[in-house]
């Protein structure tokens, strides 16, 4: 076995045809290693070591492997000018996102600064920017609208009877449910990280999420016109400068006394001290919990990993959901809401040079300053200015529609899963949307293994490549082989569909040739039990023989033989000519009569009743040979199974293997597989299930497809492969 490599672009291999059991000795396969019991694996988990100490340390607070070796000199001004931006966004998207969780706006910059230092200890991420975000916080307030609704806090006034709103106890009672199904949220997340289902996220795809984001937004907008209906805000510059200039002219406008605006009010200053969540809302809202759970997950994940995959560095995804969850968990502690991360800033906050978590303990700092000492400031800011943060800051959400041209263009299966998440979102609630949205994203991956693509592989002249015959028009097919291949990994839901695929593209039809088999074998069977009988019950013989005599000693000798049977009489003419010497006449007669019984049917001029005969015998054989070759190309006489898509096989798939080997043995095809030894999982699987046996032993199993076609060829007496006249490129 070696290679010698010719001139640069081409290679030759030369090596033996390997088939399993040739492998395993050629590349050495190890023995799999045993799994040590379930008491051997809790003691070792439970031992302790001082690497295996720090190991656990540095992954659970990753802020202790990179906060040592933090050079100021390199990164102190831009962490500092990046949390300086990201502080400042903090505080306008804080307020305008409590609006969206329905709770007092205070409450958005308490959750713009515990969260945020939360995950500066325990994040992997160095660029994402932790808080308040659109879609989390509108899912909160549908929870804490359909829980707190107006009409429970709405009395008669005993004066006028006019209807009167307590605004003071239904926000109270809606923070209470905001930090309860956060501190819910938490614990999921942090339990999901604990056990490793970082992979979870993976079922929620781009389309998907983007197609959520979107809808989301939708609920967004309509849950902010009461805010800005009838209003036409001007044109601006940026959220904090609209701040300001809309709080001076609120304050001095009194607009809220003489209009009736509606204004933040009077944010109170300090911190509120921490306190256990309403344990008995978690019945209530935990679908709600698990909802924002999984999608805030989903946006951190997808936002950390593109900053890594950017800027060189790994994201844990099981220790950000820990992360994230012990900040909603230690956040729903001191009334805060949910966060994931934002992209507009964490945008902001790379671009301006962030390169650690350090910028997000700045930017934690800000909102603490605006907490304690500018809090009162904002109290005249009108809500409407608010609301209109909310959509500036969604206008990234909204150009998601140019996903429809995109993927009408790239993929319509992505396409469909986009619409059917949006419409899903809008018109059902945010957390039967997304329940909604992920069983049909799973059903389009169920349709596309149910429905792949099957194929009948021929070789590209003068390589060792077999490819689709539909594709290319170079691939051809081995003469007397058929190469069938799936496109996608056959299991329980479409093992029923490749079996007909096989026959299909085939042309052989297993089931007619099985039935006209049995036929023929019944009928032999029958006929053979007849001639018996009639051999045991022959009674008598009588021969005539007759002969002519020429000068150069050729004679024609007829021989008529009659049998008698209680059930059949036959009468056969058999003509034999023969040369001898003329003192043997007598003794060749005598011992060609018996041969002339025994090969009874080989007579063929004998006659118009010899002729007679003849024509049956091969009308019934040309019957018999049409039968044989019906349905199928009556020169295959092998089919490979190319199994290099298969990842896996259930007891579903090795039935129908065993059936497929069973089936068209009967018909004298052999069956081969070919390309899953790559796969270890599959052999072994087999392997498991008693797959191979001696009827099918692991030799029917070759490395690659042209392994098995040399094989089937090296059988039926040819010595290679085909040679076709290459085509020039």
């Amino acid at each position: 076995m070696g290679v010698e490599e010719q001139r640069a672009g081409k290679f030759y291999v030369e090596r033996d045809v390997l088939d399993e059991l040739c492998l395993d000795q050629v590349a050495r396969r190890r023995t799999p290693s045993t799994t040590p019991p379930l008491k051997e694996r809790v003691k070792d988990s439970l031992r302790c070591s001082m690497p295996k100490l720090k190991r656990s340390v540095l992954s659970t607070l990753p802020v202790l492997s990179w906060l040592p070796r933090y050079s100021v000199r390199d990164n102190g001004l831009g962490d500092l000018i990046s949390g300086i931006s990201v502080g400042i966004m903090h505080l306008p998207q804080g307020m305008a996102y409590a609006l969206l969780a329905s709770v007092p706006p205070v409450f958005g910059l308490y959750t713009s600064f515990y969260p945020v230092l939360v995950y500066c200890i325990l994040g992997t991420s160095r660029h994402i920017s932790i808080g308040t975000f659109a879609v989390i916080s509108i899912m909160i307030g549908s929870v804490t609208e359909r829980l707190a609704p107006d009409s429970d806090f709405t009395f008669l006034n005993g004066t006028n009877g006019t209807a009167v709103l307590d605004v003071t106890a239904r926000d109270a009672y809606r923070v209470q449910i905001a930090a309860s199904t956060t501190v819910l949220s938490g614990l999921f997340q942090v339990l999901l990280g604990m056990v490793r289902f970082g992979f979870v996220v993976t079922y929620l795809s781009e389309p998907l999420v983007r197609g959520y984001t979107t809808g989301a937004a939708t609920h967004v907008v309509i849950s902010q016109l009461k805010y800005i209906f009838g209003i036409h805000p001007a044109r601006f510059s940026g959220p904090l400068s609209q701040i300001v200039a809309a709080t001076l002219i609120s304050y001095y406008g009194n607009l809220n006394s003489q209009y009736d605006v509606a204004v933040v009010g009077e944010i109170p200053r300090g911190l509120k001290s921490p306190c256990l969540p309403d344990v008995s809302l978690w019945g209530t809202v935990v679908g709600d919990a698990f909802a924002v759970a999984i999608v805030g997950y989903a946006i951190n994940i997808s936002l950390g990993k593109t900053f890594g995959l950017k800027h060189g560095y790994k994201v844990d995804s099981n220790q950000e959901l820990v992360a994230l969850g012990l900040s909603n968990t230690v956040g729903g502690f001191f009334q805060c809401y949910s966060v994931t991360s934002s992209m507009s800033r964490s945008l902001i906050q790379e671009s301006t040079g962030g390169r650690t978590q350090v910028a997000g303990v700045v930017s934690s700092v800000i909102v603490l300053i605006t907490v304690l000492q500018l809090g009162t400031l904002f109290g005249e800011l009108p809500k409407a200015v608010l609301s209109c943060i909310v959509f500036v800051n969604l206008k990234g959400m909204f150009k998601q529609y140019l996903d429809i041209p995109a993927l009408w263009k790239s993929n319509t299966v992505d396409l469909l899963v986009w619409l059917v998440t949006l419409v899903c979102t809008i018109l059902l609630n945010l957390d039967l949307g997304l329940a909604a949205s992920i069983a049909f994203s799973l059903l389009t991956v169920i349709f596309r293994t149910q429905l792949p693509r099957y194929s009948i592989l021929g070789q590209v002249p003068g390589t060792e490549l077999y490819l689709d015959t539909d594709t290319y028009e170079e691939a051809k097919e081995i003469p007397g082989i058929t190469i069938f291949r799936s496109s996608t990994t056959v299991y329980y839901t479409n093992a029923e569909l490749y079996l007909d695929a096989l026959q299909k593209k085939s042309g052989i039809d297993v089931g007619k040739l099985l039935t006209r088999k049995k036929k023929r074998d019944a009928k032999k069977k029958r006929k053979d039990k007849k001639e018996k009988k009639a051999k045991k019950e022959a009674k008598k013989q009588v021969l005539h023989i007759t002969y002519t005599y020429s000068p150069i000693h050729t004679h024609h000798i007829y021989i008529q033989s009659y049998t008698h049977t209680s059930h059949i009489h036959t009468v056969l003419y058999t003509h034999i000519t023969y040369t001898y010497k003329q003192s043997n006449i007598r003794s060749l007669c005598q011992s060609k009569v018996n041969w002339a019984y025994e090969q009874q049917w080989t007579g063929l001029d004998l006659g118009s009743e010899t002729g007679s005969h003849g024509d049956d015998a091969i009308t019934q054989t040309s019957s018999t040979v049409g039968e044989e070759t019906r349905g199928r190309s009556s020169d295959t006489h092998t089919i490979i199974l190319d199994l290099s898509t298969a990842s896996f096989v259930d007891t579903v798939t090795v039935m129908m293997l065993n059936n497929i080997f069973r089936d068209y043995r009967e018909i004298d095809i052999d069956i081969y597989l070919a390309g899953c030894q790559g796969e270890f999982c599959v052999v072994e699987q087999l392997s498991r299930a008693s797959f191979f046996s001696e009827s099918i032993p692991k030799s029917r199993l070759f490395t690659t497809v042209h392994d098995a076609v040399l094989h089937s060829l090296r059988l039926q007496g040819a010595s290679d492969v085909p040679i076709y006249e290459c085509v020039p490129c």
